[in-house]
Formats: structure tokens, C-alpha cells, sequence
């Protein structure tokens, strides 16, 4: 009976064991799950606000974006370029008014003529051309001045005073042709100054910094596209202005033809 109870409680002291044991290492368990739990949170990122992009600047006016590529590309470069522009600006503006006002109704004119010379009326002719503005009426004039001194002199004198009206409106041409030459080279001389710069900056620097690089490139290559830019604008002007001149020198080969026929065909005998 006694080992019966020995082995009851011998039975039951590894049963309490067993079950003490379990317990500790489901303790233990639970609390490295706890554990590991608190450093997932700890390590795990915490959100975040969204960070989003700043909104764009307002766009400045264009006249302040050319003030400030006009600084960066260097006053004493940018100067005369601005220079160039103004004056051939203006040279190409006298020259389309003055251009737009040598322009005459040949066609009226002559039909006017021709009436004075059935009347035989020359000083009324003559008048006619001298109050008529433009190249035209004062070659016809110089034709009808000389009237009498017979057709060939008539027809040198239209000839000659052709060529003076020719000249005329080619005045000041030369000057913005000129201008488109010299505003791209100017353009191209700042620049390779402003590469020069560039260079000796990176060699007092001792590294070749993108910095340093893409600063001294931008500010060497404002001059030659501004340079290009005043050519551009200046050649399409001159283009317009040589277009206009073609036309009123076609138009008065056409008429002076026409006069000497009308001089002819009205000859006073």
C-alpha cells in the first residue's frame, strides 16, 4: 500500500512538473511574441504626411525674363547687341515709310498725262508730276522737262533719273545688312570670351564641377542667341524692305515704257 502511495506521488510530482514547465514556456513564449510584436511596431515605418510637389511659380512677364537673360549674358556684351537691334529697328522703320509712300498709282497718272498731252497742255502735265509724290511722277517729270529737247533726251534723262530713284530707296540698306552681320558675330565672340571665363573658373576651382560647367556654358551662349535673334528679326525686315523696293522699281520700268510711248504717240510737231 505504502508503494502504491509512493508511486501516486512520485506519478503526481512529474505530472505538477510537466505541467509547471508547460506553463513557463507558454509564459515565456507569449512574452517573446510580446516582445518581437513591440519591435515589429517600433521598427515598423510611421506614416507619413504625403509630401507633394510646390505648386509652380507664377510665370514672369516676358519683358522680365529678357531683363533677366539680358543681365546673366553679360551688360558689356548684350549692350551693343541691344544697340544693333534699335538702330536697325529704326533704319528698317523709316525705310518700309518711306517705301510705303514712294508707292504711286502709275496707272492714273499715266492716263492723267496722256489727257494733258492731247490738249497739248505740257505745262499741265509737268505740274501734275511735280505735285505727285513718288519715285514715278518725278522721273516723269524730268521726262516732260525735257520734252523738247527731243524723245532721245527724254529717254536719257528718264533713264538716268531712274537710276537716282533707284539709289533712293536702297538708301541705308547697307547699313542693316551691316547689322545682320555683326549681331551674330558679336554674338559668337561673347561667347567664346564666356568659355574662356568658363575655363579659367574651373581651373581656379581644381575640379571640373557641373556647376561651375553648366553656369559658365548658359552665360557664354546667351550672347550668340541673343546675337541671332536681332539678325533674324532684321533679315526678315530687309527681306520686306528688298521686296517692296523689286516692286516699285518693276513698277516704274513698266511706266516709264508707257511714257516714252505716250511722249511718242503725242510728239508736237
Amino acid at each position: 500500500m505504502k508503494k502504491v502511495f509512493a508511486l501516486l506521488a512520485i506519478a503526481g510530482f512529474f505530472i505538477f512538473n510537466s505541467v509547471s514547465v508547460y506553463a513557463q514556456d507558454s509564459v515565456d513564449q507569449d512574452d517573446q511574441n510580446v516582445e518581437q510584436t513591440e519591435m515589429v511596431e517600433e521598427v515598423a515605418p510611421v506614416p507619413q504626411e504625403v509630401i507633394t510637389a510646390p505648386e509652380p511659380a507664377a510665370d514672369q512677364p516676358f519683358h522680365q525674363v529678357l531683363k533677366t537673360k539680358f543681365i546673366e549674358g553679360g551688360v558689356g556684351w548684350m549692350t551693343p547687341i541691344l544697340l544693333l537691334l534699335i538702330i536697325g529697328l529704326a533704319l528698317c522703320i523709316e525705310r518700309m515709310i518711306y517705301l510705303g509712300l514712294s508707292k504711286t498709282n502709275s496707272k492714273k497718272l499715266l492716263a492723267d498725262i496722256e489727257v494733258y498731252m492731247k490738249k497739248g497742255d505740257l505745262a499741265g502735265a509737268k505740274e501734275l508730276c511735280k505735285n505727285t509724290k513718288g519715285p514715278v511722277a518725278s522721273i516723269f517729270f524730268q521726262g516732260l522737262d525735257r520734252y523738247n529737247e527731243g524723245l532721245d533726251n527724254v529717254e536719257k534723262a528718264v533713264v538716268s533719273y531712274g537710276g537716282v530713284q533707284m539709289g533712293n530707296l536702297e538708301k541705308g540698306l547697307s547699313w542693316i545688312t551691316l547689322f545682320i552681320a555683326l549681331a551674330p558675330s558679336l554674338g559668337f565672340l561673347g561667347t567664346v570670351v564666356g568659355l574662356v571665363q568658363a575655363f579659367d573658373d574651373i581651373e581656379r576651382a581644381g575640379d571640373i564641377s557641373p556647376t561651375i560647367v553648366a553656369g559658365g556654358m548658359k552665360t557664354a551662349l546667351l550672347t550668340t542667341v541673343f546675337g541671332l535673334i536681332v539678325a533674324i528679326v532684321l533679315q526678315v525686315l530687309y527681306n520686306f524692305c528688298l521686296t517692296q523696293i523689286e516692286s516699285i522699281v518693276n513698277d516704274m520700268e513698266d511706266s516709264s515704257i508707257s511714257f516714252i510711248d505716250i511722249l511718242t504717240e503725242y510728239k508736237v510737231k
